[in-house]
């Protein structure tokens, strides 16, 4: 993550000092192009008059009308404010225009946002978006082996698609900006930054949808076989709580509930923050979904020394409950295909302690299931002291590390469990790529919701700070462009 953070500061940079070279190169000059409503008839030039008081702040070139348009360029030559009239032939007003000249010499024009240098900086925005998209995006398919398992690949995945989307819709501004200026403004350019957020609910709401629709039905269907409790019942509420997030937001964007200036102000803040920190817990379960998708569906290479199998409750009697038997038979499977196509022969180490309601050891349920399928006892390795995954990853490390230290480690666990215990895995210092074992459809969105809380539970101080920061740049931005 370091290494991305340090190529978006230097694009940044780059486009900074691009846009600063441009401006210099534009001598304190505007072009500003004023649409105005011209009588018919009448003779002579059009006339762009000053304001009472108002001279010596810019010096207006010759207006020129083509089409609907006036075009004039503004040099300016001391701070200040300017009202200007714009008069036709006749000597009739056809538009009245407010500028200020900061100590820089920079025109802004108060009716559109632009200001001297404003397309370069558009197009300077444009990049900048795209660029980081681009960057998230090779960080992304550059990690490969143990280092997929990493929260920064979730942000890869989830803020490099937000980047790529307030991208494009900056390149639309640009594009229409150089073909129709007085209509595609910096105004709107402020407005799609401000509302990024709300922009990218917007175009990701087909794909919210059909997930949170898609979370709902499973987890009814895992109530009609599960208990009714609060675990259980997490991807519904998240599915409930997505549409819900939507609605409101799409509610608060299509109305207007305030009757002063100032009320605006604070809707308009109020919902953009609101967007804004949706959007992100949007970017982090898009991020979560992708990573722990392919996560499921990864198979490690052929080439392990070890295979660590991470267990979990198992019956009274010793035998293993499907969930169980579904771990360990995806080991067995990987272990007999890389014996019979490498010819190379892993350990497996079945890693789990006793729980306070089981009878052994879930590495010992597990060890007499693989002698009862027929794998010699000197090929297992038990890791019995583990309560947790972090434990199952450190504690097997040690064994692993004591046979055959630097030795290549794949881990078995439920399809929905290998991402997050991946990330654990890299955590306790092993270097290991996992593989998942198929559960029933109904239950596994509901377990992946779980993992997907677990990981934002363990940053939950860096992603508060996240939203802190988000909320203060976007309030912040949205106060200063409303």
């Amino acid at each position: 993550m370091k290494q991305v953070v340090k190529q978006v500061a230097l694009l940044g940079m780059a486009l900074i000092l691009l846009c600063a070279a441009g401006r210099l190169l534009l001598r304190n000059t505007y072009l500003d192009r004023i649409p105005v409503a011209r009588t018919q008839g009448g003779g002579g030039e059009m006339r762009f008059i000053p304001g009472d008081g108002n001279r010596g702040i810019v010096t207006p070139g010759t207006p020129t009308a083509t089409g609907d348009d006036v075009r004039v360029t503004l040099q300016a030559t001391q701070p200040g404010e300017i009202w200007y009239e714009v008069r036709g032939p006749g000597g009739e007003t056809l538009s009245t225009q407010h500028y200020r000249v900061d100590r820089f010499l920079t025109v802004y024009d108060y009716d559109t946002g632009g200001f001297t240098g404003d397309s370069l900086v558009m197009a300077a925005l444009t990049v900048f978006w795209l660029g980081t998209a681009l960057i998230m995006a090779r960080a992304f398919r550059g990690a490969r082996g143990p280092a997929f398992y990493a929260y920064d690949t979730i942000y890869y995945v989830g803020f490099g698609l937000f980047t790529l989307v307030t991208g494009v819709a900056m390149l639309n501004l640009t594009l229409r900006h150089a073909i129709e200026p007085r209509e595609f403004r910096m105004l709107d350019v402020y407005a799609a930054l401000s509302g990024a957020g709300f922009n990218f609910m917007l175009i990701t709401l087909p794909l919210l949808v059909v997930f949170a629709v898609a979370m709902c039905v499973s987890n009814v269907v895992l109530l009609c076989h599960e208990q009714a409790r609060l675990k259980n019942t997490l991807g519904l509420l998240v599915g409930l709580g997505l549409l819900a997030g939507e609605g409101l937001a799409i509610c608060m964007q299509s109305r207007s509930l305030a009757a002063t200036s100032g009320g605006f102000r604070v809707q308009m803040v109020v919902q953009d923050v609101y967007c804004t920190v949706f959007a992100y817990f949007e970017c982090m379960l898009i991020g979560a979904a992708v990573c722990g998708l392919l996560a499921a569906k990864h198979v490690p290479s052929s080439d392990r020394d070890f295979i660590i199998i991470l267990g979990c409750l198992f019956r009274k009697d010793g035998t293993l409950t499907p969930l169980l038997r579904g771990r360990v038979d995806k080991a067995l499977d990987f272990w007999r295909d890389q014996r019979a196509r490498m010819g190379k022969t892993a350990m497996l180490v079945p890693s789990g302690g006793q729980g306070a309601n089981e009878t052994m050891a879930e590495a010992e349920a597990m060890r007499q299931y693989l002698l009862a399928q027929g794998v010699p006892d000197g090929l297992i390795l038990p890791e019995d002291r583990s309560t947790n995954t972090f434990q199952n990853m450190a504690f097997s490390k040690v064994l692993t590390d004591a046979v055959n230290p630097g030795g290549k480690v794949a881990f078995a666990t439920t399809n929905y469990h290998v991402f997050r215990s991946g990330v654990w895995a890299r955590l306790a210092g092993l270097e290991a790529e996992g593989m998942g074992a198929r559960t029933r459809w109904w239950y596994w969105p509901n377990a992946f919701m779980r993992e997907c809380a677990g990981l934002l539970a363990r940053r939950w101080k860096q992603e508060l700070l996240m939203v802190v920061g988000l909320v203060l740049f976007f309030g912040a931005l949205t106060v200063a462009v409303t």
